[in-house]
């Protein structure tokens, strides 16, 4: 397994509903950038995303709060990995930090013709050793 990505996101009243909290849709964009970075470190090369499995939001992320990501690939395949993702939220000094969302994506490796391409396994068992 690769090494985990971490993005820190201050949430501002632009990325909030009218609730004053953030909004799902920008939620599941950060959620699939976060993925989309972890994999293509993980694959050293261009990837799309194929599928977002499933969203979960488990409290709200309110205005002011920084939104703390970990996305991590959890299986390679021939050209596609999965990616699991988990937030956390909670004040800016960090503490008291509380899970509030997770996700899962299909991520594909793809060629310049954005085909699928196979990923190097020869990288990846030499970062399990």
């Amino acid at each position: 397994m690769s090494q985990p990505v971490q993005m820190v996101e201050m949430i501002f009243p632009e990325q909030a509903n009218h609730y004053g909290t953030l909004f799902g849709g920008h939620a599941l964009a950060l959620m699939a950038k976060a993925a989309f970075v972890a994999a293509g470190r993980h694959a050293k090369a261009p990837v799309v995303m194929a599928r977002s499995e499933r969203a979960d939001f488990a409290t709200p992320v309110r205005v002011g709060e920084v939104l703390e990501l970990v996305a991590r690939v959890t299986r390679t395949g021939r050209s596609s990995m999965t990616v699991e993702v988990r937030g956390s939220a909670g004040a800016l000094s960090g503490a008291a930090m509380r899970p509030a969302l997770s996700g899962r994506f299909e991520m594909v490796a793809v060629d310049a013709r954005g085909r699928p391409q196979p990923i190097d396994r020869k990288i990846h068992e030499k970062e399990k050793q």
